[in-house]
């Protein structure tokens, strides 16, 4: 099948080449021709890995081309995929739309036939219908149908999230969409994953309930975490006995300085303005929110109480700024709270990160970067594990305890155990819910 996917940011580049990786002929377009350079010179703009690889070998068999012309990439198209930003409009709170139904009204004055437009973007229920009737409005006389395919994919594996996933989820209202949508997906159904069909309505609601559980699972986790430290339990036996139950299961029962990211943030508090503006306030999302930042401003607590209370005139090491390992995206990253208050007060900032840099350097303005952890705990004062990446899981402890001014530990993701941090010479040790 013909694909056109409108957008070349994580989800829409991710999901083109993985529909070309299917067979599919897919066209992706964006707006910015330095990014289609970059891409036409297989470049990815992003970092996910085995993306590249991917990406080469589909381009090489034809399947998958990079443009910025929608009128082109629309043209004879059988499914035409939205996948554009819905960033957290300024002030509300609300997903900002607009460039769903810019999309929207581009696609229709580019239609030539047949052709089912399919919304991938995170959207607010109602959305689907809304791009339905710009796209009427604007061209009364186009044959198309609207489905909604919410995805579900995580930074660091979201090709294997494709390939492999828990499940596909198409809102559709028509026969003619159910097979479009059917018959692109069919690799997956002949592998028998599941791929559930519901209205449109429910399809955009399941997205966000999804999101909204899952960043519920690691705020609930971080507050028990709160209260081991403070009763003398470990968060991580006390995590690993809860997920033993069937009924909970062990993912996101991980403590740590707070969820951030692309989709829980921003999801959250689009979810909450819903409920909001529906008179269904969403008392538990509202709370998770609000818990959830108290959790990243801890964190500058328990910092500072590991460095006696003031941060002026210390030198500290952060390793990990992304919001969490195998991704470069920094947005709503806990490093964006803590760095910035060491900063403010009076710190000198190192930081370590395997793929933070490019996003970082405008994001954190002050530090100092460097490649090396070692490096960046000579002669500091403590030393910050704030994104577990696996570069940091197996350090030298001794090597680092025996460079540093004042040998102090933050262990903000429980990767080592005391006993080890201690037995290397470190004078002081925090952790999260230990």
């Amino acid at each position: 099948m013909k694909i056109a996917m409108i957008g070349t940011g994580y989800v829409g580049l991710v999901s083109g080449v993985c529909f070309s990786d299917f067979g599919h002929e897919v066209v992706c377009v964006d707006k910015n021709p330095a990014k289609i350079d970059m891409l036409e010179r297989g470049e990815v703009p992003i970092y996910e890995p085995g993306l590249d690889d991917l990406m080469a070998r589909n381009v090489a068999g034809g399947r998958l081309s990079f443009t910025g012309d929608l009128a082109e990439a629309v043209a004879g198209a059988d499914a035409v995929f939205i996948a554009v930003g819905t960033p957290t409009r300024r002030g509300d709170g609300h997903a900002d739309l607009s460039y769903v139904y810019s999309a929207a009204e581009e696609i229709a004055a580019a239609l030539t036939g047949p052709t089912v437009i399919v919304t991938k973007s995170t959207v607010p229920v109602g959305t689907n219908r809304k791009v339905g009737e710009i796209i009427r409005a604007a061209r009364p006389d186009a044959e198309f149908d609207v489905a909604s395919n919410p995805e579900f994919l995580r930074e660091g594996a979201a090709i294997d999230d494709f390939m492999r996933p828990d499940r596909v989820v198409v809102g559709v209202e028509t026969e003619r969409a159910q097979t479009v949508m059917g018959d692109i997906y069919k690799p997956l159904f002949l592998r028998d994953f599941p791929i559930v069909y519901t209205d449109l309505e429910s399809a955009e609601m399941i997205k966000y309930a999804a999101n909204a559980f899952l960043a519920t699972k690691i705020t609930f986790i971080n507050e028990i975490a709160t209260l081991c430290e403070k009763v003398g339990a470990d968060i991580k036996s006390v995590s690993k006995g809860m997920g033993l139950d069937g009924r909970i299961g062990n993912k996101f029962l991980h403590a740590g300085p707070g969820y951030g990211g692309s989709c829980f943030p921003k999801d959250t508090k689009a979810l909450a303005r819903m409920g909001q503006d529906h008179a269904a306030p969403l008392h538990i999302t509202e709370t998770v929110i609000d818990v959830n930042e108290q959790m990243k401003r801890r964190m500058v607590d328990k910092l500072q109480d590991l460095l006696d209370g003031s941060f002026n005139g210390k030198t500290v090491a952060v390793l990990g700024v992304t919001f969490k390992p195998n991704t470069d995206d920094m947005r709503d990253a806990p490093s964006l709270t803590l760095v910035p208050a060491l900063i403010g007060g009076g710190a000198k900032v190192r930081v370590v990160d395997p793929q933070g840099r490019r996003e970082g350097e405008g994001m954190l303005p002050g530090v100092e970067w460097t490649e090396d952890p070692y490096a960046a705990a000579e002669g500091a004062h403590a030393i910050v594990i704030l994104t577990e990446w696996n570069e940091f899981r197996a350090l030298d402890l001794d090597r680092i305890a025996g460079s540093m001014s004042s040998p102090r530990f933050a262990d903000l993701r429980n990767v080592y155990s005391r006993e080890d941090v201690v037995a290397a010479g470190f004078e002081a040790y925090v952790a999260v819910g230990r």
